[in-house]
């Protein structure tokens, strides 16, 4: 079967996550592995698996046209900036794993198809918690008409190396905005906890909703619904108990085990951003493939 050649832009956690993960993928092919550090594990690693390895950043890119259809950028939010650019130059579709918002919100269980069919060259991965919390923000929106969301999100803080610390602000702000433009919230707010205590914690999400429309039974069957649908790309995504209700106020609790690919298990929080990465990849490539194509264009909110 024929696959689409993409390459990961940083060797860091989560660019080597990815590695692990998109070997298993019938749809997309690693072209290569970009990072800055030619010593930095994830190249090492990639090097030991037989990628073409690249230590000169998006350069790499820029010096070898038509070395990738698909571009997975899990970088940091500043160096997305400058990447967006140069890819867009080249014709190649960018998924950004950082919260640098250049492109469109992508939540897998909430708008990815929306998102391949307007055939935007840019797409944004949101934030981990964003992840996590977005889709059950959807569901209950879809069935109560979410006034205010707010989710707070509680990470080990082993699990956050020095890109999820650079990225804290853009976290905030850029949750926020995903709360509302895809979880359909009339105002959204977002925190972010690093947990230092031992063991380390698995990622915990706390989705608090004001609704104008309470109907429990049918939040909770929308509640369901999506926790289902985020599990099939994120194994390890599950509601820690059952949701409550209070007059119109409704509380999620959610926790995220990783699949230990290259994280720990603990490590949830990247885990889930690699897991929707793959998804929205191979459903673009599954268009390549079928000949639809992704307009390469300059399209943003």
């Amino acid at each position: 079967m024929s696959k689409v050649k993409a390459a990961i832009l940083g060797s860091g956690n989560i660019g080597t996550d990815l590695m692990y993960k998109l070997e298993r993928s019938e749809q997309i092919e690693i072209a290569a592995v970009i990072g800055i550090d030619p010593e930095s594990d994830g190249l090492q690693r990639a090097r030991e698996r037989g990628y073409p390895v690249f230590s000169n950043g998006i350069e790499a890119m820029a010096e070898n046209p038509g070395l990738a259809e698909i571009v997975f950028d899990a970088t940091s939010a500043k160096a997305h900036v400058r990447h967006a650019k140069i890819l867009q130059e080249l014709g190649v579709v960018a998924i950004d794993l950082t919260p640098a918002a250049r492109g469109p919100f992508v939540c897998p269980a909430v708008n990815l198809n929306e998102q391949i069919e307007q055939a935007v060259a840019n797409v944004n991965l949101i934030t981990c918690g964003g992840q996590a919390t977005i889709p059950i923000v959807h569901a209950i929106n879809r069935v109560a008409n979410v006034s205010y969301a707010e989710i707070v999100t509680t990470i080990a803080s082993k699990s956050a190396g020095p890109g999820t610390r650079a990225n804290i602000d853009e976290f905030t702000l850029t949750t926020r905005r995903g709360l509302e433009l895809v979880g359909g919230a009339d105002q959204g707010k977002a925190l972010i906890i690093l947990n230092p205590a031992e063991p380390p914690i698995l990622m915990r999400d706390t989705v608090y909703c004001e609704v104008k429309s309470m109907d429990e039974a049918a939040i909770r069957a929308s509640i369901y619904e999506m926790v289902e649908q985020v599990r099939r790309y994120v194994p390890g995504y599950r509601l820690k108990q059952e949701p409550l209700f209070e007059e119109k106020r409704v509380t999620v609790f959610l926790e995220v085990e990783g699949a230990g690919d290259y994280f720990p298990p603990y490590a949830g929080n990247l885990d889930i951003m690699t897991a929707a990465a793959v998804r929205v990849g191979e459903e673009i490539a599954r268009h390549l493939l079928a000949g639809r194509g992704v307009r390469l264009g300059t399209e943003k909110r």
